[in-house]
């Protein structure tokens, strides 16, 4: 059995993400999904911090933990091609495997 540990970036801070991340490959997780969004879903939670700059901390603090975005939506915030961009350059830098999970595209 694996076991996995998630980041929510819409309940904590950037920095508390990335030392979550380290903590979480230190305890024995072998993956992390990491939340991706704009706008916390209510006021108490209060964080939304970038989650590509995140993910570059994470890439930069663990060697083994295989990371993934939750839902990126490649539509109305962020162009795809900027997207494509943030997820190679996520994946040059992180040490293990990585992974973009993408929400539906309208056209």
């Amino acid at each position: 059995m694996e076991l996995g540990y998630s980041l929510s970036s819409e309940e904590h801070s950037a920095w508390d993400l990335v030392r979550f991340a380290k903590r979480a490959e230190q305890a024995g997780f072998t993956f992390a999904l990491i939340s991706d969004h704009y706008h916390p879903w209510t006021g108490k939670q209060g964080q939304s911090p970038f989650v590509w700059a995140v993910i570059g901390g994470i890439a930069a603090t663990t060697k083994k933990l295989r990371l993934g975005t939750g839902v990126t939506c490649p539509t109305m915030r962020i162009h795809p091609a900027i997207i494509a961009q943030a997820a190679a350059t996520a994946a040059v830098m992180m040490l293990a495997d990585s992974s973009l999970a993408s929400g539906p595209v309208k056209i």
